[in-house]
C-alpha cells in the first residue's frame, strides 16, 4: 500500500540558492534544477501513436510535457529557441529513449513566418499532427509602467500571444478530428503582480483566446483547453522573471508554502491531450499551489 505524500514536502521546499541567468536561461546551468519528470514520470499508453508539438519543450513545464507525451507513446516536436539548445538535446535522448521520435526545431515564436514553419516540419517530420502544447513564454519582472519599453511589451505580446494566433492558423489545416490544443494561461492572468504588468496582460488575453477558439473550433472536433500555472520552478523565473532577491522564497507565499515542480503540471497537460477529457473544451485547469484562480 503507497501512503499518501504531504504536498507541502513532496517536492522541493527550502530556499533557493540566488541566481540569474541572461534570458532566455537554461536549464543545465540551474542551481536546484526543476524536476521535469525525468526519473519520476510513469507512462500508461494514454497517448499511444499521437503526434504533439511542444513549444518552449527544452526546459520548465513544456519539458516535463514533452517527456509526458513520449512515456504516453507520443512522438513529439520540440520548438525552443537556439541557445536553449543544451537543453533540448537532453530531452531528445529522454524521448528517443521510449522508443519514440524527437524532432528538434529552434526558433523564434515572435517572428510570424516561422511559425508557419514550424507546423509545417513538425506536421512533415512526425507524419501527422494532432496535439498543440503551446507553453513557450517571454516574462520579464518591471517595477513601474514608466520603465516598461515599447521593445519589451512588443515582444511579450508577440511570443506569448501573436504566436497562438500563427501557430494555430497555420496548424489547423493539419488537425484531425480529435486533435487538442492546449494554451498556457497563468496565475497571473487572475491575480496579477504589479511587476509583470505586461506578462499579466498577455496571460488575460490567453484565457480570452482559449475559450473563443474552443468555441470555434467545436463543431471540427477539436477541443480547445488552457493550464494556468502558479509560481514554478523554471529557467523563466532566473532569467529575470522574478527580481533575483525575490528567487530565495520563490513560491513560498503560497498555501502549499513552496513552488511547483514542472512535474507537477505533466498530468493536466496529459489529461487535456487524452481522450480521458473527451467532453472538456474552453476550460482552464489551474495548478497554482492553492492561489485560487478567481
Amino acid at each position: 500500500m503507497t501512503k499518501p505524500e504531504n504536498p507541502l514536502k513532496q517536492y522541493y521546499n527550502e530556499d533557493y540558492p540566488k541566481q540569474y541567468q541572461e534570458p532566455p536561461g537554461v536549464q543545465v546551468e540551474m542551481n536546484v534544477k526543476p524536476d521535469c519528470g525525468e526519473k519520476s514520470y510513469k507512462g500508461t499508453g494514454k497517448l499511444k501513436g499521437r503526434k504533439a508539438l511542444v513549444t518552449g519543450g527544452d526546459s520548465g513545464i513544456g519539458r516535463a510535457a514533452a517527456i509526458a507525451y513520449a512515456r504516453e507513446g507520443a512522438d513529439v516536436a520540440l520548438n525552443y529557441l537556439p541557445q536553449e539548445q543544451a537543453d533540448a538535446e537532453e530531452v531528445k535522448k529522454l524521448i528517443e529513449a521510449e522508443g519514440r521520435k524527437a524532432i528538434l526545431i529552434p526558433g523564434d515564436l515572435s517572428d510570424e513566418s516561422f511559425c508557419k514553419e514550424l507546423v509545417e516540419k513538425a506536421y512533415s517530420e512526425l507524419d501527422g499532427l494532432d496535439v498543440l502544447a503551446l507553453v513557450a513564454g517571454k516574462q520579464q519582472a518591471v517595477e513601474k509602467i514608466e520603465d516598461l519599453s515599447t521593445e519589451q511589451l512588443r515582444k511579450t505580446f508577440e511570443i506569448n500571444v501573436f504566436s497562438l494566433f500563427w501557430v494555430v492558423k497555420a496548424a489547423l489545416p493539419y488537425l484531425p478530428e480529435g486533435a487538442s490544443i492546449i494554451t498556457t494561461t497563468s496565475v497571473q492572468g487572475y491575480n496579477p503582480s504589479s511587476n509583470l504588468l505586461d506578462y499579466a496582460s498577455t496571460k488575460f488575453a490567453i484565457t480570452g483566446f482559449t475559450r473563443g477558439l474552443a468555441k470555434q473550433v467545436a463543431s471540427k472536433g477539436i477541443r480547445v483547453n488552457s493550464v494556468a500555472p502558479g509560481p514554478i520552478w523554471t529557467p523563466l523565473q532566473i532569467s529575470g522573471g522574478q527580481p533575483s532577491e525575490a528567487i530565495p522564497t520563490f513560491g513560498q507565499n503560497t498555501p502549499l508554502k513552496r513552488s511547483g515542480q514542472p512535474v507537477e503540471l505533466a498530468s493536466v497537460y496529459v489529461f487535456l491531450a487524452s481522450a480521458d477529457s473527451s467532453y472538456v473544451t474552453a476550460q482552464v485547469y489551474g495548478v497554482t499551489g492553492g492561489i485560487e484562480l478567481a
